[in-house]
């Protein structure tokens, strides 16, 4: 078990019901297990078959290797970043995304706290460094964004910073675009009890157990915070030249799947199969704060 989680239980409010949840607990409690893929609306009863999800990821993954040419032979750029609740699959949907693409030109960038010479520069300067040379694909696992979610709802930056963010994003944004970097941001979102199961996963499985945090458990009881600071932030970000792409992502396979799909279809590359890229599935993608329920 890792050393820095606190074992603890704490009495939340779901769906108007006091419930008690103990991640130390061995046994998933009921309450958690039987809500957790119908939760935040979610609109499939049951996850997509495996041997389906390989079938079609494949199919996909050929089809990043090609755009990985593509960026190459024509020197053009991507960035995507990957933001959500904690346990939403961000980190899944990378792996998926870059697996079979060349790591020198699919980088995966994921920031630890700023040092104190980060923390006396300007907000999003340790970001910019991190931004893609010719032909390149950088992917965020989280990004500036941290400032319109965790760090107001943590307390980790104040409510100037705060408000500076929502303001200066977008026009940071604007300029990406007249860069021409292809850039993606997507937003999965989870229920609420799919967090709760999740995280119970990470705590009890030895192989994921170092994803849990303190930060986690302290975020337990800041459900609605969170939906609060996300609301906020895609309502004020979204925007025609940096739009954000929203996925139901209690089923990580679809979720995947339709991210990657995403990208593809917005990128005109050489050799693009459109059969094996297939549709995307509404139920499960869709654009800004409007397809979130």
């Amino acid at each position: 078990m890792a050393d820095d989680v606190e074992s603890r239980a704490v009495e939340l409010d779901i769906r108007g019901k006091k419930r008690i949840f103990d991640v130390d607990d061995p046994v998933l409690p009921d309450w958690v297990d039987e809500n957790a893929l119908a939760s935040g609306d979610f609109p499939y009863n049951k996850k997509l078959k495996e041997e389906e999800y390989l079938e079609d990821l494949k199919k996909l993954q050929i089809e990043l290797v090609k755009v990985q040419f593509w960026l190459q032979a024509t020197g053009k750029r991507v960035m995507a970043l990957f933001e959500g609740r904690d346990a939403a699959g961000k980190g899944g949907a990378i792996s998926a995304s870059s697996a079979h693409m060349n790591p020198r030109l699919a980088r995966v960038v994921a920031l630890s706290k700023p040092t104190d010479r980060e923390l006396g520069q300007w907000y999003f300067q340790r970001y910019i460094a991190q931004f893609p040379t010719s032909g390149e694909f950088v992917l965020f696992d989280r990004s500036w964004y941290n400032r319109a979610g965790v760090e107001p709802v943590m307390g980790f930056c104040t409510p100037k910073q705060y408000e500076d963010f929502l303001e200066q994003a977008p026009q940071l944004e604007r300029g990406l675009a007249h860069e021409g970097i292809y850039f993606f941001k997507f937003y999965l979102d989870i229920g609420r009890e799919m967090q709760l199961k999740r995280f119970h996963d990470r705590r009890h499985d030895p192989l994921k157990v170092w994803k849990l945090s303190s930060m986690d458990i302290a975020a337990l009881t800041k459900w609605g915070d969170y939906s609060d600071k996300r609301d906020r932030m895609l309502k004020q970000t979204h925007t025609e030249f940096a739009p954000w792409t929203v996925i139901h992502a209690n089923d990580k396979r679809r979720a995947r799947l339709n991210l990657i799909r995403h990208m593809l279809k917005s990128m005109d590359y050489d050799g693009k199969d459109k059969d094996a890229i297939g549709k995307l599935d509404d139920k499960i993608i869709g654009s800004g704060p409007g397809f979130l329920k």
